[in-house]
């Protein structure tokens, strides 16, 4: 049975602000388990799980301590859960080593100013993903990496993207060397954009785009030419039209 405690914990982790203090996250659900325990289960803490998915799962689990993984039931396993339908297993699970700087030098990165819907930073990272773009780099006032539900929107893709936070303002004026394009209303067609093989792509706020002051210092503007009557493009779906070109252009 899981302990009073346990659960306590647990259920803390809800909150941005035990998630700060917090070494562990939490992961949901049998394809993020699997991705982890095929990709790194060192990172794996705690394993709550009902016998049916750990029965089904015992050839994933073997590269795991037994000790590790609890049996909890369907009712356990909801009072845990910050899904809206618990979804057979939930994990603790270590963060991630603080990453070095970012490697500009001869590869695309993604930059993302005051990106605040879960969702879309978590979508965002599984895109980069696809396209093989290994890191994000975000302002300090966006959405934390550890919120659940950019965690869960990953679907697993936050094990290869590495993704840092830091005062946009002050690093990119650091960055003499490197082309940095930015996304605005008004400016270049993306898809007129000449190949590239290096660069910084910055992709603004939901609903406010760019601040000036980081758009000021963007040595191109880029935009996403529109053919149809919508006023603006999702930011995740932006950042992922961006990506497909800048693979396709280089």
């Amino acid at each position: 049975m899981l302990s009073k405690s346990r659960l306590k914990y647990i259920q803390s982790l809800a909150h941005k602000k035990f998630r700060e203090v917090s070494p562990e996250f939490i992961i949901e659900g049998p394809k993020m388990l699997e991705e982890f325990l095929v990709n790194n289960p060192g990172l794996i803490n705690e394993i709550y799980a009902l016998d049916k998915w750990a029965d089904d799962a015992k050839n994933l689990l073997r590269s795991v301590d037994p000790n590790k993984i609890i049996p909890v039931s369907e009712m356990e396993l909801e009072k845990i859960s910050l899904l809206s339908t618990p979804n057979q297993v939930l994990a603790l699970v270590k963060k991630f080593d603080p990453p070095d700087g970012p490697i500009l030098k001869d590869r695309f990165t993604l930059v993302l100013d005051n990106i605040q819907d879960p969702g879309n930073m978590g979508t965002i990272i599984r895109t980069a993903d696809w396209f093989g773009i290994g890191q994000i780099v975000c302002s300090n006032d966006s959405v934390e990496l550890y919120n659940p539900k950019v965690i869960q929107s990953t679907m697993g893709s936050i094990l290869r993207v590495r993704v840092f936070y830091l005062d946009l303002e002050t690093w990119i004026a650091k960055q003499k060397d490197i082309p940095v394009f930015c996304t605005a209303l008004e400016g270049k067609n993306l898809f007129e954009l000449q190949p590239v093989k290096e660069g910084l792509m910055i992709i603004g706020n939901e609903s406010k785009g760019v601040r000036p002051s980081i758009m000021n210092a963007a040595t191109e503007k880029i935009s996403i030419p529109r053919y149809g009557g919508a006023e603006s493009l999702n930011a995740a779906v932006a950042a992922g039209i961006v990506m497909a070109h800048l693979r396709r252009s280089c």
